[in-house]
């Protein structure tokens, strides 16, 4: 669903071992998500860089997500195969719609629009 927080091997990232698997938010709509035909979903993945000040950065603390401090990056908004999606471990926080909604402003304006 979305907001809901998983993991996944990002098909951009090379597969070693070091890398693994990584937490991604999901922010397609739940029309997409749930619709059984629809074998794919938007996400945005989580970095914990130290990039500042990024029009196109959303900046989590660990107790809006349940990870570690954290940057969503717009701009690396991908496409990924459900069922490569993997649930956390542990139960994780679901981002607000307003999050989201913050998040898909950051994503136009990647986009340059």
């Amino acid at each position: 669903m979305r907001g809901e927080i998983w993991f996944v091997h990002l098909p951009t990232e090379p597969p070693t071992p070091e890398k693994g698997r990584r937490p991604v938010v999901i922010v397609s709509t739940d029309a997409r998500n749930t619709n059984p035909r629809a074998d794919t979903v938007l996400v945005v993945p989580f970095s914990t860089s130290t990039l500042k000040d990024m029009p196109t950065h959303v900046y989590l603390s660990s107790g809006e997500t349940g990870l570690e401090m954290s940057v969503l990056a717009a701009e690396d908004v991908t496409v990924v195969r459900k069922s490569s999606l993997s649930e956390p471990r542990s139960r994780l926080r679901n981002l607000s719609n307003t999050r989201i909604c913050e998040l898909a402003s950051k994503i136009k304006i990647a986009m340059g629009c």
